[in-house]
């Protein structure tokens, strides 16, 4: 028992429907409004102390549960009853514990209580996991904020034994016993590199323009964001159905960053790949990288890993990912809900995972500190989130030994989202040399300064 310990005594979500500046496309879905959830909590330690935190997210429907048959709404209005659900059931218990400790204490109670939502609703199939997470994970992320405010320390500061009573031998077996999550952890980067994205409709020069600017003054095509924050990682989102046009987008992403590069004196670049399992095959994407190598062998050079190219659910074809993996790393995102999907994932031969604070904190420091026992690698990416769900990412990105940096692309796609934030982190949502400043993350919690940002909620 540890003073520090924590129990939720009131949680409070709260909702806006947030529109994007231009549409994003990925995978078979363009997406061009979020439902935002904000999620208050108020918690007490053993001490009698209290204190707020504050999580969000985008309930990306869309991106975690694409082929529900009642289509969009329907999935997107039970991901979000989801979400108040569990904030209702989150003062049932007055145990206190660490958040990592509450996380694995409730999450037995996750499908059942996604069933439960469903069964109300009349919808007759079952939630994904991956959605369910999602849903809790603004709740899960309020209560690290939470536990750092209320024992007056940065919430990255308490995962040590010093405050917390469970090693990581309680969810990764006895080979981790006398291991904590913080052995993982490493000094925030005051830098943190940024995965541009270029999604499926963005135009990559005013050539490719076909529809009127927003009225932001902001960047539209690749070039002027190569130019107006000097970008050196990309993240590019292919189809996963037409290997000719994934060809040449990745030779014309390559070449124009090339150039702008060259005229702007840039020394790297890095890209991504990212079919969202749309592929119907490895062999396809062993296809397309030979072909991207024998045409443009610059790029393949850069091209630091392809990520999930086919479906989430592993267990339907048990897919050999080996070959893909012997050209270029193949990370698993869509099917990674859990420590059993890792596992699956990697015998199956992909190379390592794609980390996201949506999938909750709690469980990506676990997996993150598997993974790096391991020597395999991680990447952190956000979702498109913004404002402070934009500032979480980044500063548990910055706290990992990553694949180069966090994606980063509501500045992209939201950036009025991000108004309120950006007046406290500026550097979080303009990008300097192609990076996320994370000097401003600091204070109590997981550093979002939440008070100074004033963001007013309905």
């Amino acid at each position: 028992m540890l003073s520090t310990d924590i129990r939720v005594l009131e949680a409070e979500p709260h909702f806006s429907w947030e529109a994007a500046r231009t549409p994003l496309k990925f995978g078979g879905v363009v997406m061009d409004t979020a439902l935002y959830c904000h999620v208050r909590v108020l918690v007490e330690n053993r001490r009698g102390d209290r204190a707020e935190g504050w999580g969000a997210i985008f309930l990306a429907d869309l991106w975690a549960w694409p082929h529900i048959r009642g289509g969009h709404k329907t999935a997107e209005a039970l991901m979000r009853e989801l979400a108040i659900e569990w904030c209702s059931r989150a003062a049932l218990t007055d145990e206190f514990l660490h958040p990592v400790d509450l996380f694995h204490h409730r999450e037995p109670q996750l499908m059942p209580a996604a069933a439960d939502v469903c069964r109300s609703a009349g919808v007759e199939e079952t939630m994904p996991r991956m959605a369910a997470l999602i849903s809790i994970s603004p709740f899960d992320a309020a209560v690290h904020d939470a536990f750092g405010n209320v024992n007056r320390i940065c919430t990255y500061a308490g995962y040590g034994p010093e405050f917390m009573s469970s090693d990581l031998s309680a969810w990764l077996g006895p080979t981790f016993a006398g291991r904590f999550i913080a052995d993982y952890l490493q000094p925030l980067k005051p830098r943190v590199d940024a995965f541009h994205l270029v999604g499926g409709l963005d135009p990559l020069t005013a050539a490719d323009l076909s529809t009127s600017r927003p009225p932001d003054n902001l960047p539209v095509t690749l070039e002027e964001w190569i130019e107006f924050e000097r970008l050196h990682c990309l993240k590019v989102k292919l189809q996963g159905t037409d290997i000719d046009w994934d060809l040449h987008r990745l030779c014309e992403v390559v070449d124009i960053t090339q150039q702008q590069h060259a005229r702007l004196n840039i020394p790297e670049m890095w890209f991504t790949a990212d079919p969202n399992e749309m592929c119907e095959s490895p062999e396809y994407v062993v296809e397309l990288l030979l072909r991207f190598w024998e045409r443009c062998p610059r790029g393949y050079e850069s091209l630091l890993y392809v990520e999930q190219p086919c479906e989430r659910d592993l267990n339907r074809r048990r897919l050999d990912m080996r070959p893909i993996a012997e050209l270029k790393p193949v990370i698993v995102d869509e099917a990674l809900g859990s420590m059993e999907d890792l596992q699956l994932a990697l015998e199956l031969g992909y190379s390592g995972a794609a980390l996201k604070s949506c999938k909750c904190q709690s469980e990506q420091l676990v997996m993150a500190a598997w993974l790096t026992e391991h020597g395999l690698p991680l990447a952190v990416q956000d979702l498109g989130n913004p404002g402070i769900a934009l500032l979480h990412s980044a500063g548990l990105a910055g706290r990992l030994n990553t694949i180069r940096g966090v994606e980063s692309n509501s500045r992209q796609f939201y950036p009025a989202t991000n108004e309120p934030e950006q007046k406290v982190h500026p550097g979080a949502y303009r990008l300097t040399d192609g990076c996320i400043a994370t000097d401003t993350l600091r204070g109590t919690g997981l550093g979002y300064r939440w008070d100074e940002i004033g963001r007013i909620l309905s």
